[in-house]
């Protein structure tokens, strides 16, 4: 049996961070409930906003939540009302509590195609508008190279072109050390609801070695 890790989680405090920045000894559950929350919340919400990831940070009682985006005009709205509404709703549906103060903030992604999580969602977006599978991979898998990446896999499992029998395709372009803790690797997940059901969706880029300690570098 193969024994399969995360690629972020294998990499913290080496060259990847943490998503939530905060650690509370007695409210550590709930805290960590209503980030999970707020973190499907907006990755259903933001799905054609092209998002990154979202981080968030607590303090006695406030949260900020920062959101990485390539396209951080469809969040803002007209006179930031898009984040407005982003902030009612926590407030009011997930935490439940007008005494905590929310702040958000939209950073945008500098190249989207080196975001596995942006490829992995643009790629799920095309296969739920019926488009050939294969070309959407292929064209994808171009991009990364394009934008700089030492290496790019992208795999696809479920009932491609509406066949009976569910099968998984994979194309590889580069170099994947998954096994080199020192690698930059980016991995994401998703899910492409089509009308045969769901079709999985994973993405791994390679930007290279990453000598010394780039997380904190990134934090700064």
């Amino acid at each position: 049996m193969g024994h399969k890790v995360n690629p972020k989680v294998f990499r913290l405090k080496v060259n990847k961070t943490w998503n939530s920045k905060w650690f509370r000894d007695r409210l550590y559950a709930s805290s960590l409930q209503t980030d999970v929350a707020i973190r499907k919340y907006l990755e259903k919400k933001l799905r054609e906003a092209s998002l990154e990831k979202v981080v968030i940070d607590r303090s006695v009682d406030a949260i900020e939540i920062t959101i990485h985006t390539a396209r951080p005009g469809m969040i803002i709205g007209k006179g930031g009302a898009g984040t407005d509404e982003l902030k009612n709703h926590i407030i009011k549906d997930i935490i439940k509590s007008k005494k905590t103060k929310i702040n958000i903030n939209i950073k945008e992604v500098n190249d989207p195609n080196l975001s596995a999580n942006i490829v992995a969602l643009n790629v799920a977006l095309d296969l739920e508008k019926r488009m050939p599978y294969r070309r959407v991979m292929k064209k994808y898998i171009e991009n990364v190279v394009k934008a700089g990446a030492q290496g790019v896999k992208i795999v696809v499992a479920g009932r491609l072109g509406g066949v009976e029998i569910a099968r998984t395709e994979k194309l590889l372009k580069g170099k994947i050390p998954l096994s080199t803790i020192r690698a930059d690797i980016d991995y994401a997940r998703t899910a492409a609801r089509t009308t045969y059901g769901a079709v999985g969706v994973k993405v791994w880029i390679y930007k290279g070695e990453v000598f010394g300690n780039k997380s904190e570098e990134a934090e700064k």
